[in-house]
């Protein structure tokens, strides 16, 4: 009998017995708890956003915590995103170079590609991906340290809304130096492309100026600014969150620093598949 149970589960229907696989019900129910806890998230997210999004009490204090995120967050991120961009804008003139010449093709062809990789996708997306590790897991540490040592609870029995004091000045200054990050990154690309091809001779800085010239459109670097400014907003949010609501100790801690930054990569993905289809119409 117990081994006909673990194959099926009669279950009784309208007096007609219908033969479930058990498979089939564990699917579904997971299936339910995850729709069912995602609502739930969603429904937290969107009540601590409500108290973020309102007016500071102290509007001093609001500006110095936002310089201090506006260095913390955006001025400490410019090694990491010049170094990367140098990096990736290096690699794709040579893929380009080696996989995209042709002698039907103009030789200024890899500049032309190597532009429109770095403006169109590599500066805002895959950078906010990048500083979805780097700034998320520290957001999410931090304010995630603030609630198991009890600092949260102290302000908010201070009278003091902790979720617009902690949150919102993160929120602000990172939004604010994005543009930044992406002027850099763009700029590091350029300038690394130009330096592999002259470390290596693998073409001309006259033939890569005469791509990165072609047809250039400038609304994209304005296509870029915008989409990492939507990034820049889930990633302080969305790790904020997951610091704010832990509970429990250290590792619960470090387990919220991992969710947070999966959930920032994913909902990235997804915003920009949205935003691409809308502003590139």
């Amino acid at each position: 009998m117990a081994q006909a149970a673990n194959i099926a589960t009669v279950i009784n229907t309208n007096k007609r017995q219908k033969i479930v696989p058990l498979h089939a019900i564990s699917f579904k129910t997971g299936l339910n708890m995850f729709i069912t806890e995602s609502i739930k998230t969603f429904g937290s997210y969107l009540m601590m956003m409500k108290r973020v999004l309102t007016k500071p009490e102290r509007w001093g204090m609001f500006l110095r915590r936002t310089l201090h995120e506006i260095y913390q967050l955006g001025i400490n991120s410019i090694p990491i995103v010049l170094i990367i961009s140098l990096f990736i804008g290096a690699a794709l003139c040579i893929q380009m170079k080696t996989n995209v010449e042709s002698p039907w093709m103009p030789k200024f062809i890899t500049g032309y590609a190597t532009r429109e990789v770095l403006l169109l996708e590599f500066s805002s997306s895959i950078m906010c991906l990048i500083l979805a590790g780097k700034v998320g897991s520290n957001i999410t540490s931090e304010i995630g340290a603030m609630r198991v040592t009890q600092q949260i609870d102290a302000l908010d029995m201070m009278g003091v809304n902790s979720a617009n004091f902690l949150i919102l000045p993160k929120i602000t200054g990172l939004v604010f130096t994005i543009p930044m990050l992406v002027i850099f990154s763009i700029a590091a690309g350029i300038g690394g492309a130009f330096l592999i091809g002259k470390l290596t001779d693998i073409m001309t800085a006259e033939d890569l100026t005469i791509g990165l010239q072609h047809e250039f459109t400038a609304w994209f670097i304005w296509y870029s600014i915008i989409k990492s400014l939507f990034f820049a907003f889930i990633i302080t949010s969305v790790a904020s969150f997951y610091g704010y609501t832990v509970k429990g100790g250290s590792i619960e801690v470090g387990k919220a620093s991992t969710n947070a930054v999966v959930s920032c990569s994913v909902l990235i993905l997804f915003s920009d598949i949205v935003l691409t289809n809308i502003m590139m119409q």
